[in-house]
């Protein structure tokens, strides 16, 4: 098609050629189908336009410097997690039943004794103050008029006093441990003295992450970064949970973290202990056994390993090695009320969200992390009613099945 046509090289451009042409008019077609069947989404203008929260990631794209929206959108080696955790909602299908008594429709979970209006929790996500001045301020009061359940990260740009406060109630601390255990147990101390009831270590990063997307974005952006990285990417005065750690008589850790580490977690602190990164029967049971209070699937979005194992298809064993002894959270690519459902029929508490509410946030501020959220709430309703699940608690194995025909277990 290029040789008789040179001038027209971009896909999208051949897209509009075709569109003017009298063949395609005279049928009257819809061009999405040439295109895999997707749509691309108009530049809103307001949070209250958008129809899906992929509307926000357009508008996020355009008003965040090329690092800072590279850094958000990077997986890992050639991204292929990313997509594979997109893909692996294709693998099951929805079993819907019909006639069931809809009118009213229970979102609420209870989690380690406290409830939530509904099952979708905000994901901890690095330096929000990168993507919008407010930052997790803006998040977290976006989360408190939904309701939702807020981890704050370690490199956070907002101190959990502050975060707890703009929320109205409890937030969960998530955890990167620092080389110095002093330094780790002061973190611990500071979010256990805010009222956070659950510590969340992240386990899925301690080998580290090959970002290139995020390094290639770095190389394309101009801009200067001096007023966020006065000290270079490493410097943490941006962010409290860091940069408030106080001298101490170092106390350094003796090789790399094992599950001995999470037994010194349990003994240091009264809050409930949460494991985030797990994938495996096996590691799920281990974690039961050590004394673990939440099981946490993910794949860190596909930031941390480059497995080509979505979140999605973890669950069902992971769900199997914790046997009802504890919740089951997963995050890692969920996009839609049908993704969220998915994950609840298969077993999963609660369900993560990242990238979606921080696309709100770099969009619209607060404004876009309730719309965003509210998207989802309204989705999740919608495919609730359609499946004759009135309840969460009725959401079972019984309304999913995969594409081999079996119902929900791998």
């Amino acid at each position: 098609m290029r040789s008789s046509m040179p001038g027209l090289i971009d896909r999208r451009a051949f897209l509009h050629f075709l569109a003017a042409s009298p063949l395609f008019a005279g049928l009257n077609m819809p061009l999405r189908w040439l295109d895999g069947g997707r749509q691309e989404p108009d530049l809103i203008t307001s949070a209250k336009d958008a129809l899906d929260v992929f509307d926000f990631e357009a508008v996020a794209r355009k008003n965040l410097s090329p690092a800072h929206f590279g850094y958000l959108q990077t997986g890992t080696d050639d991204d292929a997690t990313i997509a594979a955790n997109r893909e692996g909602f294709t693998r099951y299908q929805l079993r819907v039943r019909r006639l069931a008594d809809i009118g009213k429709i229970d979102t609420s979970v209870t989690v380690l004794g406290a409830k939530w209006a509904n099952p979708v929790f905000l994901c901890p996500i690095a330096s929000h103050r990168a993507f919008h001045p407010d930052g997790e301020t803006a998040v977290a009061r976006g989360a408190k008029a939904g309701n939702h359940l807020v981890m704050l990260a370690t490199p956070a740009t907002t101190s959990v006093e502050e975060v707890t406060a703009a929320r109205g109630g409890p937030v969960w601390f998530q955890l990167y441990p620092r080389n110095d255990w002093n330094q780790t147990r002061q973190m611990i101390r500071r979010a256990e003295a805010a009222g956070c009831p659950v510590l969340v270590y992240t386990v899925d990063l301690i080998g580290g992450s090959n970002r290139l997307t995020s390094a290639r974005a770095q190389r394309r952006d101009n801009e200067s970064c001096v007023g966020c990285h006065e000290g270079g990417l490493n410097d943490n005065r941006r962010k409290p949970m860091l940069a408030g750690l106080k001298a101490a008589p170092p106390a350094l850790e003796a090789g790399p973290a094992t599950w001995e580490f999470v037994k010194r977690l349990k003994d240091a602190s009264s809050m409930k202990l949460a494991l985030k990164g797990l994938v495996t029967r096996e590691d799920a049971e281990i974690a039961v056994e050590h004394g673990v209070d939440v099981v946490y699937v993910s794949n860190h979005g596909g930031r941390a390993e480059n497995s080509l194992r979505s979140a999605i298809e973890c669950v069902p064993e992971v769900v199997a090695g914790a046997a009802g002894r504890v919740p089951v959270f997963v995050d890692s690519g969920f996009r839609r009320g049908t993704d969220i459902f998915k994950a609840l029929a298969l077993g999963a508490t609660a369900v993560g969200v990242g990238r979606p509410y921080i696309w709100g946030l770099a969009a619209f501020g607060q404004e876009g992390v309730e719309a965003v959220l509210a998207i989802l709430r309204r989705e999740l309703q919608m495919v609730m009613r359609q499946a004759g699940t009135p309840a969460v608690g009725k959401i079972t194995q019984a309304f999913v099945v995969d594409r081999r025909g079996q119902f929900g277990r791998s």
